[in-house]
């Protein structure tokens, strides 16, 4: 289907022109200011912070204490990979003039991942800078730009006096990066909706599905020697090697044939050593090796089943080596457990986003797949329609050139502004 730009009526064309540029970038600017890595005390400032504004917002604000005790034990809570002492949620919603559960949901994380060696980096990751139209640091693609981008939809509602028929919530969550437990606890509070939008960078696109994946350990014992007899040991490093090869051709045959949902991306389904410690001197032939990593999750693919195919790849493979088959390697399974995701076939929020995306001045957006682990998931599995569109380019999320372009959060913002009205409908406006 051709999308081609409506005809907008009074109150829509007050939501867009109420979208206010240096709004938005003061608030993008202060929330990257907020060192917010997972696990620190600023993870839950950078919530403080947000709770703060959707007050100011006019939002009903529910601002609560994780129960991490209840995290750790819960059986279908996501995994963590980083130790918190406290983690907080929070909702705000736009009342309606009808009661109940919310027409809309925008939910997005307010934590990031740790910048990483600062030298790479043009400046402090954490001192934000707009050069050119262009915001830079951590966090601002991924996905404080997007965050900002529901405020500032809600902001512009309110300036445009549209009273609402139907609730609208901001869900802002912590722990994104590393399982999912602010998303999850959210939920688990009862904070639901009709549907949910999740804008973390598409690039442009719509995204209703995302690939999972899954972390692992892998242990691996060979026999220590002096260096000077290598001969005599078992070099857990060459074992790895085995192993490794083993893991990359399960990798090569996990991948769809026909990857254009995932806009052609090698590995949908991919295999990542993030991590590889061996050894404990120079001289001396490693008896041990542990490589810790990501393994991607197939969509539709069952958690138990993706991790059965590697769990079975690693014994094949020591069951072919002479050492490996009376000394295997261990799977240990940790962290994260990010399970596969797609939106509700059939649902209304697909064309109702692109239309969205269009008569907010943007190009028409193609529908694709995600190859990265997300919230999108705990949303659909709740049955709650669900999708992603949001501002930036996710190949520049988790680097040194971390950045958005302004005009993207812009463009998000009238999108969701828009996508908003439509979905809860305008009791009254100024």
């Amino acid at each position: 289907m051709e999308l081609r730009p409506a005809d907008l009526g009074p109150a829509e064309a007050a939501v867009l022109d109420a979208v206010d540029g240096q709004w938005a970038v003061d608030r993008l600017l202060a929330l990257v200011a907020v060192p917010s890595v997972g696990g620190s005390a600023a993870e839950s400032e950078a919530q403080h912070l947000v709770a703060g504004w959707l007050d100011e917002l006019g939002a009903d604000v529910d601002l609560w204490a994780v129960d991490l005790a209840e995290a750790a034990t819960a059986p279908d809570a996501p995994g963590q990979e980083v130790q918190r002492s406290e983690a907080w949620g929070v909702v705000g919603t736009l009342s309606g003039a009808d009661d109940g559960q919310p027409a809309l949901v925008l939910c997005g994380h307010s934590d990031v991942v740790p910048a990483g060696d600062p030298a790479l980096w043009s400046g402090d990751p954490f001192t934000p800078r707009v050069d050119d139209g262009v915001v830079h640091g951590r966090g601002t693609c991924d996905m404080k730009g997007g965050l900002v981008a529901a405020l500032v939809a809600v902001r512009a509602l309110r300036m445009a006096g549209v009273r609402l028929v139907r609730p609208l919530a901001v869900h802002s969550v912590v722990a994104e990066e590393d399982g999912g437990l602010g998303a999850w606890a959210t939920l688990r509070r009862g904070h639901r909706g009709d549907a949910c939008v999740i804008p973390e960078p598409t690039a442009g696109a719509v995204v209703t599905a995302s690939a999972g994946a899954l972390t692992f350990r892998l242990t691996v014992t060979g026999l220590a020697a002096h260096a000077a007899n290598r001969h005599l040991g078992v070099s857990a490093v060459e074992l790895f090697e085995h192993v490794h090869a083993a893991l990359r051709a399960l990798e090569a045959g996990r991948q769809p044939v026909d990857r254009s949902r995932f806009g052609d991306h090698p590995f949908p389904y991919g295999l990542s050593i993030g991590r590889v410690q061996a050894g404990d001197w120079a001289s001396t032939v490693p008896d041990r090796l542990v490589a810790e990593g990501r393994f991607g999750v197939r969509l539709g693919e069952p958690v138990e089943a993706a991790r059965a195919a590697f769990e079975g790849c690693v014994a094949a493979a020591c069951a072919a080596h002479p050492w490996l088959a009376a000394h295997p390697a261990q799977v240990e399974w940790f962290g994260g457990t990010f399970a596969s995701g797609e939106t509700t076939p059939g649902s209304s929020l697909l064309p109702a986003v692109q239309q969205a995306v269009v008569d907010a001045g943007g190009a028409p957006p193609p529908e694709r797949a995600l190859t990265a682990g997300t919230d999108l998931r705990l949303y659909a599995a709740a049955g709650i329609p669900t999708l992603h569109h949001g501002p930036g380019d996710l190949r520049l999320a988790h680097g040194p050139g971390e950045q958005v372009p302004v005009e993207d959060v812009l463009l998000s913002a009238r999108t969701l502004a828009l996508l908003a009205l439509r979905t809860c409908g305008a009791a009254t406006t100024r």
